[in-house]
């Protein structure tokens, strides 16, 4: 019987054969998928992955939208659990007493699905905030540490982010820098995820208000999370985080106040990315007592020494960003310019005005691919593999598509492009020593709103900036973290990050 079976197999065709390998192959992969303990862990692990990307929607695949929807508001419900215990800012005693040492140390680290890098900031106190340099788009870091001759930078806050081809220049959140508020798009008394430092150097990561942080002497912050250590205690003790692998940029402290940042590269054949536990496991293992995430996936990246030393996994290399950490020899020197101050609306740009991807649209289109000739028919006793081909036609793939993404058009603007507006702050107080900003989130959680007004005083009661409203699908960047709610309120609705 067996034999028979087998015989009858050889006889078919190549391409017959090929696809019942296929049919077979796809037969019980899915069983084994929907009808197995093992394969629902596997479909849920699967769909928190793709939650902490551009196209969170596509989660349905693996667990359906109903199931999808629960997974994207436990995600946010933890977020906001987790962001709401208070720092103990006596916690961090600074080692006076330590031995000279270098400004930085940066490490080669590698996990079993990843590699990247870890850096030692001996002095907080030289870690500044930086933004672009012009109105109308985000910088690279490269081009930042070059501009102000930073020693090293990693990538800062979240973003809005139209089809993952945004151009850097919408932050969501708030951004300080030097103790002034060059961005936010909330009111001070609206509690925003923060992670920022203070004129001191201590690292503080929750969710504060502006007035909160200007109190607190915070001199410099972004928006992003999850925090994953608070006080000394690991946030994440069940599990893996709930976010899946990707690239991530994460920064945490410790009692002696070292600041400690670390990159993984993440959706490439070298890395495929790191779960929340690993970075906080990392965090941990090296005494950190507060740590936190900032924007990852595409934006992630880390710069030593003027090099490009981590690989971003944007196709188009490094992106244009908000925002950077950069670590300085003097600190006190560095100027940065509030470029959002005096706008009344912010394009985050999209697939109709990013360089790279007109470009390679336009080169599509001067040098489609050639057809192939159609082979001249021959007789033959059996039919021929093409007529097995017309029986068992299947569907192209979706075209201009990328890593199972479906490129948008080149001429596709955002399906909501923020516009706030924003009034003209007074000019900040030279009796207040901080101030306070907003900015985005980078994997599967939260509901960001795409842009804000800048120009906030910094007075302890910074006006209030309208919020431009955004499709739920749009606020957040491909980075593995999606952007911070704007308020304690938890949304059910979902955003593709």
């Amino acid at each position: 019987m067996g034999s028979s079976i087998l015989e009858h197999f050889r006889n078919y065709s190549w391409l017959k054969r090929t696809f019942l390998v296929i049919a077979v192959c796809a037969f019980l992969s899915s069983s084994f998928l929907f009808l197995t303990p093992p394969g629902a862990y596997i479909r849920e692990y699967l769909a928190k992955t793709v939650i902490t990307t551009q196209h969170r929607d596509w989660a349905w695949i693996f667990v359906g939208a109903e199931r999808r929807d629960q997974l994207v508001l436990e995600m946010q419900n933890l977020t906001e659990i987790n962001s709401v215990e208070k720092q103990d800012l006596r916690a961090v005693q600074f080692n006076k007493n330590r031995s000279t040492e270098s400004l930085v140390k940066v490490e080669d680290i590698s996990g079993q699905f990843w590699k990247g890098k870890k850096m030692y900031v001996y002095d907080p106190r030289t870690i500044r905030v930086v933004v672009p340099a012009k109105q109308g788009e985000g910088e690279r870091i490269t081009s930042m540490v070059e501009r102000t001759g930073a020693v090293a930078g990693v990538n800062g806050g979240g973003f809005n982010d139209p089809d993952g081809l945004g151009n850097g220049f919408a932050p969501i959140g708030a951004i300080m820098s030097g103790g002034e508020i060059l961005y936010t798009d909330q009111e001070g008394s609206v509690p925003q995820h923060i992670v920022g430092f203070t004129k001191e150097g201590t690292l503080i990561i929750g969710k504060y208000t502006i007035d909160e942080l200007l109190k607190l002497g915070v001199t410099d912050a972004v928006s992003f999370y999850p925090r994953v250590i608070a006080n000394g205690k690991p946030l994440i003790t069940s599990g893996d985080g709930g976010w899946g692998r990707a690239p991530r940029t994460a920064v945490g402290q410790k009692a002696d106040g070292t600041v400690i940042f670390i990159v993984i590269d993440g959706r490439q054949t070298h890395s495929v990315g790191a779960t929340l536990k690993e970075v906080q496991d990392m965090f941990l293992a090296d005494g950190v007592i507060n740590a936190g995430f900032l924007d990852g996936g595409a934006s992630s990246e880390m710069v030593y020494n003027d090099e490009l030393i981590t690989k971003p996994s944007s196709r188009y290399g490094e992106r244009r960003l908000p925002s950077a950490f950069l670590v300085f020899d003097h600190p006190d020197q560095v100027k940065v310019k509030n470029v959002w101050e005096g706008l009344k609306t912010i394009d985050p740009g999209g697939a109709y005005d990013h360089p790279e991807f007109l470009k390679e649209q336009a080169n599509k289109k001067a040098n489609p691919p050639k057809a192939t000739a159609t082979p001249k028919s021959t007789t033959s006793t059996k039919p021929e593999s093409s007529t097995e081909a017309g029986k068992n036609g299947t569907s192209n793939p979706p075209s201009g598509s990328d890593n199972g993404t479906v490129k948008p058009s080149p001429s596709a603007k955002p399906e909501t492009s923020p516009t706030p507006s924003t009034k003209p702050s007074p000019s900040p107080s030279t009796g207040t020593g901080s101030g306070t900003g907003t900015g985005n989130a980078g994997t599967g959680s939260g509901t960001g709103t795409g842009s804000s007004s800048p120009g906030a005083s910094t007075s302890s009661k910074p006006s209030p900036t309208p919020t431009p409203s955004t499709s739920p699908n749009q606020g957040q960047t491909n980075t593995g973290i999606s952007a911070p709610p704007p308020s304690t309120t938890v949304a059910p609705t979902t955003k593709t990050n």
